[in-house]
């Protein structure tokens, strides 16, 4: 199956050299030039898809025993492999940045998300060169390569028209993209990228448009083309969904096929799963269900309501992962028509982290609203049960639900000390490759060991040095020993978690843990302190699902582990520690460089531009003043000018009815607006808001003035402003509000100014304004732009 050709150790590989000129007419050089082959893949190199879908824990998907039905999922189970012990890093970008590494994740500087990311080297979101991605690798070996769907691993503050671009996928050794690069992403109005070129979806959610089709339209399209113009060359596809990360947007078939599924609660939820996982051979029969996280309400402790509003958001997240999987079996069914199937490692990682307990104790509607301290009623949720799903929701489901569809383990995303955090469930197909039908493999593995794996199948070596960097060793192991040997001994015995501080280390079956923080508790009230966190310890060997702690019987064990954590910390950067949430994504707070850094003022020529928030001026938890300078045309104009953020959060400065306007959504709940009462007239005008925060700590109030041509027109007060992040999911534009719209105002689409916008500039005032401000010293800010 392997060749003697190239060396594929330094990458990228030298092209051969030519014989000398023999002649000055090229009809008669002896002999005569051929051309050189091109460069291939190994012999008998196979296709590999790897698909990874995002906040899905171990007891969700149906294939592992849960209640969501994943037909694509079971089929592949069935004609191939599940692996029972296969672990992730807690949270999203650093099992990614893992994933495409085959390195740790604070080896490759992700120890957080890209919006948490600070100075510290295994924190500093940037992905050494001397990690090359499994994607590099391919290439430079001769796969064709393509990514479709959520990357969220390029550096925050690069994610700009300005760049740089070396770290977007086609600077990651992918040759086609199309997705997006932040956490999440609104599933109905996406803001995408092709390459490197801002795009939005050409239909719309009434013409039947889903971010999730949209993506596998793409990716089977590619994969055709490959298949169709290079028959021989073997591609690598790589499908990072958002779902099924919040917000839960999906058709509402498939939310009303769960409608009263999940009646019963999680408590029963999670007995009915552990039989189904006991039938299917993925937990041991005497697994047992690891302790319920404390403060958490058991359902028959909850009233009617907030059953009923529990029942309907778990409703929409089953829906939303068999949607999902639905589009995973589209991929699987063109691979299968055109002949391809047989012979595709197809890799299909059920989670990029343990379920989310990200929406609360009662679950939301708004989950940035949630992640502000602001919890939804259930009165409220049930209020909107028709809309669950739908354009006008940003839905995640309660606490309790991530608890059961971790099932049988304890805790859940962001825990990355307990498996409920770590464990997923993954599902290898190749029948070219693996010779057992609906195998199960018990080895113990982690995220790092797939990069390994994929070049062992391609029988591509790991390189030595890729465009002249030395590499730094691979750390994954790959499992590739275990395909076609079901009790094969364990090759990875050691393996260190950590997560925001909550630490774990794997050694041998043995597991000593500590969980540090609570990951509904998004902002900290107060210091949370190492040294006072409790270790537990258990012997998975005899206890699959770490639910007795036995750390009082084996102090010595206990402490041997903890010595071995700290020696592991210190070889991988995670070191120091550092437990922030929120705080962190305020790039001052953590300690990292933002696009604009002490800048406080921007100015942009015309409309057009779009920003993310991580590269917008940060106007949140200070004074500010937007300018806007406008050309109006006989008969009047309308639109927005610029807009941050929307439905669920953000700002705008636009034209109504003629009329100058500026407006404050406040998480949904309230949208305070300023206007003017008296159309611009034809001709040039300069619009402008003021903005004075009161100042006192984040997400206080403000007063807004809006002025025309330098004359106060109106003016308003805003009782309390977002303090983190508007949304991850919405942009900074000029001349237009894509996306969700900040107000009704105007429309979802359609809304661009019908003048002509000049440009805009943003002037900023100092951070966290104090109580001390004096409202004299505020309108000295206002004068000073006026």
């Amino acid at each position: 199956m392997r060749d003697s050709g190239p060396n594929r150790n330094n990458l990228p590989i030298e092209g051969r050299g030519h014989a000398p000129a023999t002649s000055i007419d090229a009809r008669e050089q002896d002999p005569p030039y051929q051309p050189a082959d091109p460069l291939r893949p190994p012999e008998g190199a196979p296709n590999v898809v790897l698909v990874l879908l995002d906040d899905m824990g171990f007891g969700a998907p149906s294939a592992f025993g849960g209640p969501c039905e994943m037909p694509t999922a079971d089929r592949l189970a069935r004609d191939g492999l599940r692996y029972t012990r296969f672990h992730v890093t807690a949270v999203c970008s650093p099992t990614r940045q893992s994933l495409l590494t085959g390195r740790n994740h604070h080896s490759v500087g992700m120890g957080v998300t890209t919006e948490m990311s600070s100075a510290a080297p295994g924190y500093s979101g940037i992905r050494p060169r001397s990690a090359a991605t499994v994607a590099e690798t391919l290439r430079a070996n001769g796969y064709n390569t393509g990514a479709f769907g959520k990357w969220h691993q390029t550096p925050a503050r690069d994610v700009s028209p300005a760049g740089p671009f070396d770290r977007w996928p086609t600077g990651e050794g992918f040759e086609k993209f199309y997705g997006f690069l932040c956490a999440e992403m609104n599933h109905w109005y996406p803001a995408l990228f092709d390459g490197t070129v801002p795009t939005e979806p050409s239909t719309t959610p009434e013409e039947g448009y889903h971010l999730s089709e949209d993506l596998i339209d793409r990716a089977v399209e590619w994969v055709g083309q490959q298949h169709s113009l290079k028959p021989d060359v073997p591609f690598f596809a790589y499908l990072p969904f958002g779902a099924t990360h919040a917000p839960y947007h999906v058709p509402k078939e498939y939310r009303e096929k769960y409608r009263g599924k999940f009646d019963h609660g999680w408590d029963r939820q999670r007995e009915i799963t552990l039989e189904r996982q006991k039938e299917l051979g993925v937990v041991p029969q005497d697994a047992e269900l690891a302790p319920w996280a404390e403060g958490v309400a058991h359902w028959d402790e909850l009233s009617e309501e907030e059953q009923r509003s529990a029942a309907s958001l778990m409703e929409l997240y089953a829906g939303f992962a068999e949607h999902t999987d639905a589009q995973v079996g589209r991929l699987v069914a063109a691979l299968e028509e055109s002949g391809q199937l047989e012979d595709t490692l197809f890799i299909y990682i059920l989670g990029d982290n343990g379920a989310s307990a990200e929406g609360g104790l009662g679950g939301t509607l708004n989950e940035h609203r949630y992640a502000s301290g602001i919890p939804d009623s259930p009165e409220f949720i049930n209020a909107h049960d028709d809309a669950l799903g739908d354009e006008t929701t940003h839905a995640h489901y309660p606490v309790g639900w991530a608890l059961a569809m971790n099932t049988p383990y304890q805790w859940t995303k962001q825990v990355a000390s307990h498996f409920g955090g770590t464990r997923d469930g993954m599902i290898t197909h190749w029948p070219n490759g693996i010779s057992e039908r609906g195998g199960l493999r018990h080895q113990f593995h982690h995220v790092i060991d797939v990069l390994p794996t994929i070049l062992e199948a391609a029988g591509v070596p790991e390189p030595d040095s890729v465009d002249g960097i030395a590499q730094q060793p691979v750390e994954g192991t790959s499992m590739l020993y275990s395909f076609n040997e079901a009790d094969a001994a364990d090759r990875r015995r050691l393996q260190y978690f950590e997560m925001v501080g909550n630490r774990g280390i794997y050694h041998d079956g043995w597991m000593a843990v500590t969980r540090h923080g609570t990951p509904w508790e998004m902002v900290q009230t107060g210091r949370r302190y190492f040294d006072d966190d409790v270790w537990e310890l258990y012997d998975t060997n005899v206890d699959w699902t770490q639910a007795r702690d036995i750390s009082a019987e084996h102090p010595g064990r206990l402490h041997q582990l903890q010595q071995l954590f700290l020696s592991e910390a210190a070889k991988y950067n995670v070191l120091p520690l550092d437990d922030r949430m929120t705080e962190r994504e305020n790039p001052r707070e953590a300690g990292r460089l933002d696009l604009f850094g002490d800048r406080s003022t921007v100015t942009f020529d015309g409309p057009g531009l779009r920003l993310t928030e991580e590269t917008a001026p940060n106007v949140k938890n200070r004074s500010h003043t937007v300018t806007a300078w406008v050309e109006v045309p006989e008969g009047g104009a309308d639109g927005v000018l610029v807009a941050q953020g929307g439905r669920f959060g953000g700002w705008s400065l636009y034209v109504h009815e003629g009329c100058a306007r500026y407006a404050y959504n406040y998480f949904g709940l309230q949208v305070h607006t300023v206007a003017d009462d008296e159309p611009l007239s034809p001709g040039e005008h300069e619009v402008r808001v003021d903005f004075s925060y009161d100042g006192g700590g984040v997400g206080k109030g403000g007063h807004a003035s809006l002025l025309v041509d330098g004359t106060r027109v109106a003016e308003g007060r805003v009782d309390g402003t977002i303090p983190y992040y508007f949304a991850f999911d919405e942009t900074f534009d000029l001349g237009v509000d894509r996306l969700s719209p900040v107000t009704d105002d105007y429309p979802t689409a359609d809304n661009a100014f019908t003048g002509r916008l000049r440009r805009v500039r943003v002037d900023l005032g100092d951070d966290l304004c104090s109580d001390s401000d004096s409202e004299a010293e505020r309108e000295q800010f206002r004068a000073a732009h006026e």
